[in-house]
């Protein structure tokens, strides 16, 4: 027998509904803060959002500005000096002692210790390098109380030229921060990709050129000029010879939940440039020959809508960071058998935000779980750790986060990723033993950008 509604039972219901699509919407699309709440940045907290003091312990100073002293004579192009050479470790951690620290260890670093007895990581006194142009600062307080998330938070709206949330809410907020991380407004950088197979030896899996601009942060653009463009990229590979000439080009947007990553690749034996819909998620990554995901590039990169995102919190942890020593060594003295060489990398205990990933409802991804540490004064993951379907703890990275006073910033370009259960690992964007070039350019007109950009880069 149906049951016959009311009047006010249809009206209650319609509240209720409103009521829940109204929360929905807050969690999703109203994300800006008061303005009561911005001021916090001009107090309490960095122009960036992050605490600004240090911890009670002392190990973690408070932050003074960052690290803006650019050595004499520096042009672009040079390799970028240890600013921190002479400092001696605090503490060396290893599987031997890996108890009395586990409260500040990734799950994956953990793994890495248990897996390797000469696996360790050397931690040295705590610097807050992290910086911005003062314009970025201004942008970034601008962005507090104007910008928002849209399309259940694939997208943003009415962000620009700053860290789009200093006050994060939600997962996808700080993912955004991350996406958006500050790399300065356009680069071109020469390095190589080297794979570690179980048997220790590495191999060069690309040596290429990266063409990088990020409209969004256009010191001399404007929310209204900006059209949606965050990020776009021109890949050339030039060796190992076979495959030499392999392009590619990409251009990631803000309208992620709508538009998407738009893509294209240059075929060698073709002679010609097609669109590649494919270049994302968890297509195996050509240019590392397959060895991750194009989505595990940077710890996460691309597209937000294949996961539910989720805070888990904020917590003292050992990361990389200040490692500009790691790019100043040779391959010999880098590349070990099972994990770089421990000597050459630089820890710090650093407060991060903890996101969790869980694969979404009626969606698909190799990895189906995940977990990504992001620097508080960046807001760029540090460290990731990911599961299989099984559970089993599968891939762990890290990234190498390089101090670089010229731009200002500390800017987390280079990064290796180990699979535990394959026991091979790769790095990517480094530069095998020659001096590291990580060019700040003028950006390039957006034509460069194009498909015909790239079919006319065709070397062969």
């Amino acid at each position: 027998m149906k049951r016959k509604l009311s009047r006010d039972m249809v009206i209650s219901a319609l509240r209720i509904g409103a009521l829940f699509g109204a929360l929905g919407m807050t969690s999703h699309a109203i994300a800006a803060v008061t303005p009561e709440e911005a001021a916090r940045l001009k107090a309490e907290l960095t122009p960036m959002g992050a605490e600004k003091a240090g911890n009670k312990a002392g190990t973690i100073p408070a932050w003074d500005g960052g690290y803006t002293k650019v050595p004499a004579g520096f042009k672009q192009g040079d390799a970028r000096i240890d600013p921190f050479a002479g400092e001696k470790p605090v503490a060396s951690i290893s599987a031997k002692n890996m108890d009395q620290y586990a409260d500040k260890l990734s799950d994956g670093v953990k793994a890495l210790m248990k897996r390797s007895a000469t696996f360790r990581i050397d931690v040295y006194p705590t610097h807050r390098t992290a910086a911005l142009p003062q314009w970025a600062y201004e942008n970034t307080f601008k962005n507090a109380t104007r910008c928002k998330t849209k399309d259940a938070g694939l997208s943003i709206e009415g962000c620009y030229g700053g860290i789009p949330f200093p006050i994060p809410k939600d997962g996808n907020e700080l993912m955004w921060n991350h996406l958006l991380s500050w790399k300065g407004e356009a680069h071109e950088m020469l390095s190589q990709v080297f794979v570690v197979p179980s048997d220790g030896k590495p191999t060069m899996a690309s040596d290429i050129l990266d063409e990088s601009q990020y409209p969004y942060w256009f010191k001399d653009g404007s929310l209204e000029k900006f059209n949606g463009d965050y990020w776009a990229a021109m890949v050339t590979t030039y060796g190992p010879p076979f495959k030499a000439g392999e392009s590619l080009l990409f251009r990631d947007t803000v309208d992620m939940g709508t538009k998407g990553r738009q893509a294209w690749q240059y075929l060698v034996g073709q002679r010609r440039t097609r669109k590649a819909p494919t270049i994302g998620y968890d297509t195996p990554d050509s240019v590392t020959s397959g060895i991750n995901y194009f989505d595990e590039a940077f710890m996460f990169m691309g597209g937000l809508d294949r996961y539910d995102w989720k805070i888990v919190g904020k917590k003292e942890m050992y990361v990389p960071y200040n490692a500009n020593r790691a790019w100043l060594v040779g391959q010999d003295d880098l590349l070990g058998p099972q994990h770089l060489n421990p000597d050459a990398i630089r820890w710090e205990l650093h407060r991060v935000w903890i996101v969790e990933a869980n694969l979404g409802a009626g969606k698909r991804h190799a990895i189906p779980k995940r977990r990504l540490y992001l620097d508080e004064d960046t807001y760029s993951a540090v460290l990731s750790d990911s599961w299989d379907a099984q559970g089993q703890l599968w891939h762990t990275s890290y990234s190498l986060p390089m101090v670089m006073p010229d731009l200002p910033g500390t800017v987390f370009q280079s990064f290796a990723i180990y699979n535990l259960i394959a026991n091979n690992y790769m790095i990517d964007n480094y530069p095998g033993g020659k001096p590291y070039v990580y060019r700040q350019v003028k950006p390039w007109p957006a034509s460069y950008f194009t498909p015909d950009s790239l079919a006319a880069k065709g070397t062969r």
